[in-house]
């Protein structure tokens, strides 16, 4: 190092000064305006006065002695004005002394009022080019600015200055005459003084805050690899850029010197600003806005916006230097996942590399590494990690081609999914070179700015090495720039149209037009985790907002607390990564332990990040298109409060959420200032007072400050483990209210990668709610379709309010057209069909509607006692709706009077046979053909066509599709139908937010799918039933029997619309005219539900994930222990090996048959699981259930003019003989590992028969078992269609001219089921398409099930199925699938239910006359919160299928995992719902005889009530039974509050019921031998009725009796035996024995045995 400095030494005292005998003309000006003639070394007066600059010492720290005289500086020789937008100048230099040698003489100055807020000028050599920067995107504009200008040049003769002036209000933003220009060959100055000392930028450093301090700061400029630990050396990027905020206007402006050589600047407190750089020109741009964001925007349309990063790459990441091997990233991955930490990103440094080579990989340590992931390229070929290296020249074409191509090929090799380039600077671990520099002033130049070490080359190369744009002198800070612009091109040969991701460590400005950056290789400590977020905001400035910094430190390891704090604010930065370096202590979240507070929280920030994604990527989005910041500092936002311009210790996401972390070690309370608005406690949940004012906040280990602005919309999703679950579930808005009770938002969504704004893909909303409503509205700037948002409301009264609880309108984004209309219209595509185009500011009210007398016209009709037969005709004056789907022109219409009742009519082809669903429905005999004794009448009318149902005895038209719009062609039935009030219920099965339907045109769409619930989501089975009721509070129902693709349409009118994509339009009709009498009336036609056996009452345990059946035996052991009451352990997929259906994995689960056994012996019941698709790639003769279903032709195959193939699909099953990396992509795994599957074709008495025999000798040979649980069958595939996603036949099936809007609308009906065109056989040899039975599936695969068991166990049992059609509860029950743990998910599950009277099953996958049916408690997904799940349990308590069931990879959530508070609750609940078995059981015979609701809404009992038709936060058991979820109940018609407390749910029992019990105990074998009570409530008139249906529980046609019971006058119970069977007839069938208390009496008995 000494001999450098000598070297310097030399080469100073060689350059040419010219001294002159100038006497120094000093200024008499404040020493803050004192401007340094001697930024060099070794200042003394003779020194100063040899430069005949002014020498004054002072007492006052930094101020300089040597400052420049009058003397110096340029004056204009000449000045011409070309034309308004342009000034050009001819400066010569005074006569002075030269500071460093080789002052040029002439110089052009040159200034372009670019637009109406840029003004760029320039100064260079007048006599010879020199160079410049060669930006890939700054260019002057095409043309001249249109408007007046914000800015106001003023040039100053001599000596040489310049003025920008703000135009309006006037005011002086850049003086450059408080100094003089100085302009040498080496050396360029220039200082402009600033309106404000409110400076922000300038980079890259650690500056320790984010306002600039101006007491003579010194900041060197050039790029460099080195430690960023709070000195003022100069770091990786290079940024001579600054915004100034003038003053509490917020009117600021930025300056940009675009220029690359080494330089430094100095700030001063005049305030005022130097630049000295050590070539190129002075070439800057100043940028006028009227608010800081303003200017950003500016500086980004100069410099490039930046890109909208992949969705995905918004998620969590980790990352280390040196893993060591694959292994050890798979223990991490797998680590991480198993406390279900969301991540997205898996990262590998250079470890991964042969001998840390770029472009190879370490074959032996990471021989697994071709899968996804995001692998490290540094800038050198060879790299300066292994040894000597040479250096690629990124600014020479042929490099960029080899760089492209090289990066090609290792991504064919190394499968990864952005790219991460380091060591840019560019970096070396040599001086220079290996052989050192030459002596040259390239090298020692005769002024070097303040950078580290005060040597250009130091741990770089020699100045003097050549680039194809100039010397390394030149380009140096430039040469991360240039390798950007380079990977940007391999980064889109390599992905194609996939956005994918680049991230930097060195950056220039317009690196962010296609980069991120990382702030580089901080320290696990406390300075650092400050140092992060000046960092950050500055970089926002920068147009890099793809920022962010290694969370828990790079170096040293990481205190927990440091990494507890530091997880907690990094969930928050944009670019989320954890990172360390070699040799330190592993840092990822799981490191630390599952169960730490660290754990704890950071799942809980980053859960919250994951929520609120959906946000980030809109400002992202905003970034990209107005140049926004993403990451905000608080002055942006209030930047009238002086008291936000110095705040560097929060930050905002955008304008709305407001991040306030722990910084310091040890503090649970941090000062924190509260800006001027109103604003919400984002955890908590409810309205701070505190405004405009510092506070302090109280965040204890675990929590950060979250704040949400008050006129905020936010768009969330629920978060899930990575970015492409949570991107599945709903939209969600969270809406906050300002002082106005208005607030605003706005969402952009595409689908996450595709390069580009795909306008197909891609929805731009604006969402503002109005203040004199509670209605949102929207504007779309592009049209696509997309599910309906949740709303989560924030409002003035300082709670949240949820939708169900507050008249907040939901709505949903679709382009409306003809009639509840289809997608992409326009006036003239309406106009074209016939129909009538009229706009509407009515949010999604029909712009295109049908004329009134469009569909078909009535023709012949023929009326007999029976019903009426009617010929249609399309009425040709209107065109044909879609030419892809052929008009069936004459229809024959058949309505038959099934009985006084009920009723149908049947829309069909009468010339061509079509597809009728081929279920027979218990009808009625014979016809009613006497008219009087029909509780309706029917009309036909002419033009259009339609058919009006009429009540009799009220004249309600109950039905009346005499309206516009009725189509009947091959692919699309469509038809409408008034309705006789608002209240609607049923429909499935999708997932809606109340009970009653909202009729504002929503659109749910009804098709079969493995789909969790979600709003408006098709999910498991299809049920087209609903019940309506009448203004006279009388009701009906109506099935339509059909079982293709369709949707329902709600409308205000109030109006229905079906359209279905096949078959005919077959309406049954029942009269009621109660709603539980049409339920009866229902379950009449299409049979009454299964009766379960007793013990399945009982409560059940479930989850996938059981490791092994010692898990099993502890968690039976512990519930014991714990005497929670519970009849019934289920086994999932688990059990089994390799998921293979009824085989039994002999290794972690080899002792489950004796377990079973002993568990079964103890009155315990087994369930286990069985999917329908069957392993196809076992030996032959190893599985029997493959090997014999081949023989008996079982399988679904492709129709014989196709193929004579099995249609192959993958679900569960894997290949033998392999291991399963799960740390892979999903698509991967199910591609690599799962083995082809067959579906079995349930439909075909050879496959029931196949079906019974594999589940019998599973049971007699493998294990035993008392129910079946079949999953999976809607059916699901993890392929689309068919193995290679290719199907065979027409197309249109898998993607038909219309598609109802489901989940996979765009992707094809087949997408994770079969193909469409596979053919399956009816019993009578119809062949069919699945496209036309699809939604039959599950329907065909339950009653083979229930047939087995029996035959099996020869017990009644269980069976439970998850997918459904009406009539498939006379064999099974359901349960909600896989569900949410939420709040909502919970309270939806009681619409469900309530759901479950009217159809088999509902949008929360409960049951419609499916009634042994529940949600799974505590839900399925993601993890359970502590009250939620207790909650959930006492709610769950009262599901007819009583089940708590979660999923892999989740903490557990049974009752003993919560520990002992939460086991004694759910006890004490459960130990009620035991108690409360023989009422339960009665009800389920009930509903098994006569059809009646066992989970029954409030308005069955209450239909004169009207507040009760709303009802959806309570339900009854049966008519004596109110269960109450919230705190809400009615007494007397009213409504009040109730205590309760997280013990208790509120239970109520209505007057005038008896109710049969037993003492609860810890299963029903042995509850069953209590002796039976009666709990009787009085009416008013002092009397009770009840009954009881008792039998031995499961017996298949046994011994049973039915028992009807009332008691009056307090004294005494009656009992009137009413047998079944006549073995149990008598008086003499119970001994009992009475007391009253009160209004209730108890009564005990026991059943003579």
């Amino acid at each position: 190092m000494v001999g450098v400095c000598q070297v310097t030494a030399k080469l100073y005292l060689g350059v040419q000064v010219s001294v002159q005998n100038i006497v120094p003309e000093c200024p008499s000006i404040p020493y803050g305006e004192r401007v340094d003639c001697f930024p060099d070394p070794g200042a003394s007066e003779q020194k100063c006065l040899e430069r005949a600059c002014c020498w004054s010492p002072v007492d006052e720290a930094n101020v300089p002695w040597c400052f420049f005289s009058k003397n110096h500086g340029y004056s204009v020789v000449s000045k011409s004005q070309p034309d308004s937008t342009h000034i050009e100048a001819r400066l010569t230099r005074m006569d002075a002394p030269s500071l460093f040698g080789a002052d040029i003489k002439e110089l052009i100055f040159y200034a372009e009022m670019q637009t109406e807020n840029r003004l760029r000028f320039k100064i260079t050599d007048a006599n010879q080019a020199r160079f410049e920067v060669p930006h890939e995107h700054v260019q002057a504009p095409s043309s001249p600015p249109t408007g007046p200008l914000k800015y106001r040049l003023e040039l100053i003769q001599k000596p040489f200055g310049l003025k920008v002036w703000r135009t309006s209000p006037e005011k002086l933003l850049f003086d450059t005459t408080i100094g003089p220009l100085v302009f040498a060959d080496q050396y360029l100055q220039l200082s402009a003084k600033l309106p404000s000392h409110n400076i922000y930028g300038l980079g890259e450093h650690v500056h320790q805050t984010f306002r600039h301090d101006t007491n003579w700061k010194t900041w060197p400029i050039f790029t460099r690899d080195a430690f960023p630990n709070g000195g003022t050396h100069n770091l990786y990027g290079h940024y001579p850029y600054f915004t100034c905020l003038e003053d509490e206007s917020g009117q600021s402006f930025g300056v940009f010197l675009m220029n690359s050589n080494a330089m430094e600047v100095t700030i001063q407190p005049a305030p005022a600003i130097t630049y000295r750089t050590i070539g190129g020109v002075l070439d800057f741009y100043i940028l006028v806005g009227d608010t800081p964001e303003a200017v950003v925007d500016e500086f980004t349309q100069l410099i490039g916006r930046p890109f909208i990063p992949p969705y995905w790459s918004l998620g969590f990441q980790l990352s280390r230097w040196d893993y060591g091997s694959l292994d050890e990233v798979k223990k991490v991955v797998e680590r991480n996942r198993q406390i279900g930490i969301p991540y997205d990103v898996q990262y590998t440094d250079i470890d991964y590399m042969e001998d840390k080579k770029i472009f190879t990989y370490d074959m032996e340590k990471f021989k697994e590494l071709n899968k996804r992931l995001i692998v490290k390229h540094n800038s050198h070929m060879s790299q300066v990690w292994p040894g000597e290296t040479v250096f690629p020249d990124y600014t020479n074409q042929a490099c960029v081609d080899w760089w492209v191509d090289e990066i090609s090929r290792f991504h064919k090799e190394v499968k990864h999914d952005a790219l991460w380039i380091d060591m840019n600077e560019v970096a070396n671990f040599v001086q220079g070179s290996s052989k050192g520099c030459a002596e040259n002033k390239v090298n020692y130049p005769p002024f070097t700015p303040r950078i580290l070490d005060n040597l250009l080359y130091s741990k770089t190369l020699c100045m003097d090495a050549k680039h194809k744009w100039g010397n390394h002198y030149d380009v140096h800070s430039l040469y991360g720039y240039s390798m950007v612009l380079a990977t940007e091109k391999a980064s889109r040969e390599v992905f194609k149209t996939n956005r994918s991701m680049v991230f930097t460590r060195s950056s220039f400005p317009g690196v962010g037009k296609y980069a991120g950056h990382w702030l580089g290789d901080n320290a696990a400590n406390w300075n650092d985790i400050k140092w992060a977020i000046p960092g950050m905001l500055e970089f926002n400035l920068f147009g890099v907002p793809y920022i962010g910094a290694d969370i828990c430190g790079f170096f040293d390891d990481s205190p927990e607390e440091l990494c507890r704090r530091w997880m907690q604010v990094g969930a928050f930065y944009p670019f989320s990564r954890n990172h360390n370096a070699q040799g330190y202590k592993d840092q990822d979240p799981a490191s630390y332990g599952a169960d730490s507070l660290l754990v704890k929280t950071s799942k809980h920030y980053l859960n919250i990040r994951y929520t609120l994604l959906p946000y980030l990527y809109t400002l992202f989005y905003k970034a990209h298109v107005n140049g926004e910041t993403v990451l905000r500092p608080m002055m942006h936002e209030f930047y009238s409060d002086s008291e936000t311009w110095g705040v560097h210790s929060q930050f905002l996401w955008g304008a709305h959420l407001l991040i306030t972390p722990v910084l310091d070690p040890g503090v649970e309370n941090v000062e924190a200032y509260i800006p001027d608005a109103i604003w919400y406690d984002f955890e908590k949940e409810e309205r701070i007072t505190d405004r405009k004012e510092k506070v302090n906040l109280n965040l204890p280990a675990d929590k950060l400050g979250l704040h949400l602005r008050g006129g905020a919309i936010l768009p969330a999703q629920r978060p899930d483990i990575t970015t492409t679950y949570s991107r599945r579930h709903p939209m969600r808005l969270i809406i906050a209210l300002d002082d106005n009770n208005a607030a605003s938002g706005e969402l952009f969504w595409d689908d996450g990668e595709s390069r580009g704004i795909l306008e197909e893909l891609a929805i731009n909303l604006k969402l503002f709610t109005s203040p004199s409503e509670t209605k949102i509205y929207l504007i779309q700037d592009s049209i696509a379709r997309m599910s309906e948002f949740q709303i989560f409301y924030y409002c003035s009264t300082f709670v949240v309010i949820f939708l169900s609880e507050l008249n907040v309108v939901t709505f949903y984004i679709e382009v409306p057209l003809v009639n509840n209309s289809y997608s992409g219209s326009d006036q003239a595509k309406c106009e074209a069909r016939g129909c009538i185009w009229k706009p509407s500011n009515v949010p999604n009210e029909p712009w295109c509607y049908y004329p009134d007398t469009h569909g078909y016209i009535t023709g012949k009709v023929v009326e007999t006692a029976s019903g009426i037969t009617v010929d249609i005709e399309r009425n040709t004056a209107f065109p044909s709706q879609r030419s892809q789907s052929r008009d069936i022109s004459k229809l024959r219409v058949e309505i038959t009077y099934l009985s006084g009742k009920s009723l149908r009519w049947k829309i069909f082809d009468p010339s061509n046979a079509r597809y009728e669903v081929p279920i027979p429905l218990d009808l009625p005999a014979m016809p009613e053909t006497e008219e009087n004794n029909r509780l309706y009448t029917v009309q036909i009318k002419n033009k259009p066509f339609g058919i009006q149902v009429i009540r009799k005895d009220t004249e309600e038209i109950i039905w009346d599709s005499a309206v516009p719009g009725f189509t009947f062609s091959d692919q699309l039935l469509e038809i409408s139908t008034l309705l006789p009030s608002n209240y609607v219920y049923g429909f499935g099965e999708t997932e809606h937010p109340s009970y009653n339907h909202d009729l504002s045109y929503h659109k749910y769409g009804l098709f079969a799918k493995d789909q969790p619930p979600g709003y408006k989501l098709n999910s498991y089975g299809l049920h087209p039933f609903y019940m309506g009721l009448e203004k006279s509070k009388n009701a009906h129902g109506v099935l339509l029997l059909n079982s293709n693709a369709m949707d329902v349409t709600f409308l205000p009118t109030p109006a229905l619309t079906y359209r279905t994509i096949g078959g005919i339009l077959d309406f049954y009709m029942v009269m009621g005219p109660t709603p539980e009498a049409v339920v009866q009336q229902y379950t009449e036609m299409i049979g009454r539900p299964v009766l379960p056996a007793y013990w399945s009452l009982g409560f059940q345990l479930c989850r996938y994930g059981y490791s092994n059946d010692a898990e099993i035996a502890d968690l039976y052991r512990d519930m014991k222990a714990a005497k929670i009451p519970y009849d019934v352990q289920y086994a999932d997929i688990d059990y089994m090996e390799r998921q293979i259906d009824f085989k039994l994995d002999k290794v972690n689960f080899k002792g489950l048959p004796a377990l079973v056994d002993d568990m079964r012996a103890e009155g315990m019941r087994f369930i286990f699981i069985l999917d329908p698709a069957i392993a196809a790639n076992e030996t032959k003769g190893s599985y029997p259930a493959f090997d014999t279903g081949i023989e008996k032709d079982v399988f679904i195959k492709w129709p014989p003019e196709l193929s004579n193939d099995i249609v192959w699909g993958k679900v569960w099953p894997d290949y033998p003989n392999i291991t399963v990396d799960n740390s892979l992509d999903w698509d991967t795994q199910v591609e690599l590992f799962r083995a082809f599957v067959a579906f079995p074709d349930f439909f075909k008495n050879s496959t029931a028969e196949w079906w019974t025999q594999q589940i019998k000798d599973f049971y007699n040979n493998v294990i035993k078992f008392d129910g079946l649980w079949i999953d999976m069958n809607e059916p699901a595939s993890f392929v689309h269609g068919t193995v290679g996603e290719k199907c065979l036949g027409d197309a249109a099936l898998e993607n038909p001219p219309y598609m109802p809007p489901l989940e996979s609308m765009y992707r094809g009906l087949n997408h994770k089921t079969l193909c469409m065109n596979s053919e399956q056989i009816l019993a009578d040899g119809t062949r069919v398409k699945h496209y036309d039975v699809h939604n039959l599936y599950g329907w065909s695969h339950t009653k083979p099930t229930y047939d087995a068991l029996l035959s099996a166990t020869g017990k009644r049992g269980v069976v439970i199925t998850r997918s459904t059609y009406p009539s498939s509860g006379r064999w099974a029950g359901h349960w909600l699938g896989d569900n949410y743990s939420a709040w909502d998910q919970l309270l939806k599950s009681i619409i469900g239910m309530m759901e479950l009277i009217i159809w088999w099953f509902s949008k929360d996958k409960l049951c419609y006359c499916l009634y042994l049916t529940g949600a799974d408690i505590c839900g399925f997904f993601n993890h359970a919160q502590y009250e939620m799940c207790l909650r959930w349990m006492q709610l769950g308590a009262f599901y007819p299928f009583s089940r708590n069931h979660n999923s892999i990879n989740m903490p557990r959530q049974d009752p003993v995992a919560w520990g002992p508070e939460f086991a004694a609750i759910s006890r004490d609940v459960l130990n009620i719902r035991y108690t409360l078995l023989p009422y339960l059981y009665t009800l389920m015979y009930e509903a098994h005889a006569h059809g009646n609701t066992v989970v029954r809404p409030l308005l069955h009992e209450f239909v004169t009530d009207e507040n009760t038709w709303s009802i959806d936060r309570q339900f009854l058991w049966g008519p004596a039974l109110l269960v109450t979820a919230g705190a809400v109940v009615g007494v007397r018609g009213q409504f009040m509050n109730m205590d309760t407390p997280l013990s208790k749910i509120n239970l109520h029992v209505r007057g005038g019921h008896v109710l049969p019990w037993q003492k609860p105990e810890n299963n029903t074998h042995y509850s069953r031998l209590n002796p039976l009570g009666l709990l009787v409530a009085l009416d008013d008139g002092g009397s009770a009725h009840g009954s009881l249906f008792w039998d031995d529980g499961e017996g298949i046609g046994r011994l049973c009796m039915f028992v009807s019971m009332c008691v009056q006058e307090w004294q005494s119970c009656l009992f009137h035996p009413n047998s079944l069977d006549k073995r149990a007839s008598g008086n003499s069938a119970f001994k009992m024995k009475c007391s009253v208390n009160g209004a209730k009496s108890t009564c005990s008995f026991i059943p003579n045995r």
